[in-house]
């Protein structure tokens, strides 16, 4: 089984770019982030004719996410839990049914925090704490259960080429490395780094100063794994040839697979 997470920079923009990575790679589930879109101008059409089920969730020009599955989706939960007046398209988890049993996927889109001193970076942290909360029950399940989206969190060094440029930056704050931290201590395995640990293993470049060129990329975009889902862990693959390619998102799916 196999589970990709992209934050594609606006669906419709990217459209094409999805239907040829559906076409070509053809996995299993797909958790997109950043979809800027409200549902009424999701391609839902052209994603389920490439053979996907849809659940998702918009808003006009900022955020959303989505799963697309090959496989049915049930018990489809549409917000993190935690903030009723959170009205922000952040959050889509659903279950997966497969022959061998479920899976339990959400696509998350995390708050990038930035300016540190402005509302931004208070609301970033107290989503991570939801996240927390949230993955603490989830966990309480004991099912194969998959975290999967852009995180806006650089968790170590190695996971970005040019460390310094993001000190002060709420992707790289303490407090927010403390989160993440916290999150994987509950008993999460990082799916990247439980098969590869070399560092340069980038998932985004920024579009300014030749960050793509110069491969000052960093790792933002994470795949967490119950340890039923990290019993299946078979491997991971960073599509790295997709930032190349013309007019692209700034991040690259990263998929991950599970033995069935």
């Amino acid at each position: 089984m196999r589970i990709t997470t992209w934050n594609v920079n606006s669906i419709r923009q990217r459209q094409g770019h999805l239907l040829d990575f559906l076409r070509v790679e053809a996995p299993d589930v797909v958790c997109l982030q950043e979809l800027k879109t409200t549902l009424d101008n999701l391609p839902r059409a052209e994603i389920e004719d490439a053979g996907y089920n849809v659940a998702a969730v918009g808003q006009k020009g900022f955020n959303g996410v989505a799963l697309l599955s090959k496989h049915p989706i049930e018990d489809v939960r549409e917000a993190l839990p935690g903030d009723a007046e959170d009205q922000q398209a952040r959050w889509v988890e659903g279950v997966i049914s497969i022959a061998s049993g479920v899976v339990r996927v959400a696509s998350i889109y995390l708050p990038n925090g930035n300016p540190v001193d402005s509302e931004k970076y208070p609301y970033k942290l107290a989503f991570m704490d939801r996240l927390i909360a949230h993955a603490r029950e989830l966990m309480r399940l004991e099912e194969p259960l998959v975290l999967a989206g852009d995180y806006n969190v650089i968790p170590e060094l190695r996971d970005a080429a040019d460390p310094a440029a993001w000190e002060g930056d709420a992707l790289y704050l303490p407090q927010t490395r403390a989160r993440f931290r916290a999150l994987m201590a509950l008993g999460l395995t990082d799916a990247l780094r439980a098969c590869d640990e070399a560092p340069g293993r980038y998932t985004f470049w920024d579009y300014q100063a030749g960050a793509w060129q110069r491969d000052k990329g960093i790792r933002i975009d994470h795949l967490l794994l119950s340890p039923q889902a990290a019993d299946r862990l078979e491997g991971v693959t960073i599509h790295k040839q997709e930032r190349a390619k013309e007019k692209p998102s700034d991040h690259v799916p990263v998929t991950v697979r599970l033995r069935a």
